[in-house]
């Protein structure tokens, strides 16, 4: 009975983690957009480990010809820069290749162009002002895992990565986005506190819609600090509809305020 169980099982196994992403791949870079698989916690409690987004291609050429703008808040789909050597990758799922390649990042934009970005204590302000984020701050806190004491909790650059010094305060240069992961746990995400701003030209997009898995358990949980921290989400409660648009959380509006 056993071995009958087997082969239905790894069907199934094929299917969720191969077929299935594959399709929906195929049919997105059809329609004028491309779908990227989520790798990671960096982006919890929004984004899971494995789920796919959808990344129109139009819209992404368009902001590297200065035709409109990423707005605050957006989730992209990046390169991280050249500097960043600890992101650079010499395997694919695994398989060992020839070359170092960059793989793409996915976080949320907190600054654009021109913006004063700061970071104290945990709390980040764009141009003076509190950036309220309890969309993210609320689940690490109960996780027991916010983090307000580290260096990237403190700083905006931490100068960790060679040739980006450490900073207090940046101002967003031209053709860049300042990027940060919702991960708010100690070493959560590597993102532009570590390498700096991004340049638009290594942006593929926005992330406009998560489309894969249809259904997600509602609540999730993280270890703090570990080391293989995809692999240990746990997953609990009743299936939720996961087909969503990624619009920026409420909070990103009151910065704009009068």
């Amino acid at each position: 009975m056993g071995r009958l169980q087997d082969k239905p099982s790894r069907r199934l196994h094929f299917w969720r983690e191969w077929l299935s992403p594959a399709l929906f791949a195929l049919l997105l870079t059809q329609f004028g957009a491309t779908a990227v698989r989520v790798d990671g916690v960096s982006m919890m409690p929004g984004l899971r480990h494995g789920e796919m987004v959808a990344v129109p291609k139009l819209e992404g050429w368009a902001h590297r010809l200065g035709l409109g703008q990423y707005a605050r808040g957006d989730v992209v789909v990046f390169k991280p820069p050249r500097v960043a050597a600890d992101e650079w990758k010499r395997d694919w799922q695994g398989v060992p290749v020839p070359w170092a390649y960059r793989p793409y990042l996915i976080k949320r934009v907190i600054g654009v162009a021109g913006d004063r970005v700061r970071i104290r204590q945990g709390q980040v302000s764009v141009n003076g002002r509190a950036l309220d984020q309890t969309w993210t701050q609320d689940f690490w806190r109960q996780e027991g895992c916010l983090d307000t004491a580290s260096t990237e909790a403190n700083s905006v650059q931490t100068g960790f990565v060679p040739g980006v010094q450490q900073a207090a305060e940046v101002t967003v240069p031209a053709h860049t986005v300042f990027v940060m992961g919702d991960n708010r746990s100690p070493g959560g995400s590597l993102d532009s506190r570590f390498f700096g701003p991004v340049d638009l030209n290594d942006v593929a997009g926005r992330a406009a819609l998560s489309l894969w898995p249809i259904l997600r358990q509602k609540q999730a949980a993280v270890p703090c600090r570990s080391a293989d921290a995809k692999h240990q989400v746990s997953t609990s409660g009743p299936e939720t509809w996961n087909w969503r648009a990624l619009l920026p959380p409420a909070a990103f509006e009151m910065l704009d305020a009068k």
